[in-house]
C-alpha cells in the first residue's frame, strides 16, 4: 500500500497531510477511488469543509456537525482524522451526543495563532 500524500491550503499555508486515503486490506477499487479524489482536489476540498465545520460548531460530535452544517456524516467522518493529523482539529472529551443519544468524542478546532487547543 502507498500512502497519498495531500497537501492543503488553509490558515497560513501548507500542511502536509500522509494518512492514506484507503487501508491496506481494502480492495484495489478502493485505493483507486482515493487516488482520483486526491488528484482531482475533492479530498483537500472535504478537509477545507471539515476544518471550517469544526471551527463554526466547536465542540459537536460528528453527527450534530452533520445536521448543523448539512454535510455528509460519513464524509466528515473519513476527513476529520486526516485533518486531526494536519493539526487542524483535535479530539475532545467523550459526550451523549443530542443526535444520536449515544456516547461520541467531541471536535474541536486548534488556534492558528497560538498552535495550541481552543
Amino acid at each position: 500500500m502507498s500512502t497519498i500524500t495531500q497537501i492543503s491550503d488553509w490558515d497560513r499555508g501548507h500542511r502536509r497531510v500522509e494518512t492514506p486515503a484507503a487501508r491496506a486490506t481494502d480492495p484495489e477499487t478502493s485505493h483507486l477511488a482515493a487516488e482520483e479524489i486526491t488528484a482531482s482536489g475533492a479530498r483537500a476540498e472535504q478537509q477545507a469543509q471539515t476544518i471550517a465545520a469544526v471551527r463554526e460548531h466547536p465542540g459537536c460530535t460528528m453527527s450534530e456537525l452533520a445536521r448543523r452544517t448539512g454535510l455528509d456524516r460519513y464524509m466528515l467522518g473519513r476527513r476529520i482524522s486526516e485533518c486531526e493529523t494536519a493539526g487542524a482539529v483535535f479530539r475532545g472529551l467523550k459526550r451523549r451526543c443530542l443526535v444520536t443519544g449515544r456516547m461520541a468524542e467531541s471536535w474541536w478546532p486548534v488556534d492558528p495563532e497560538m498552535k495550541s487547543a481552543a
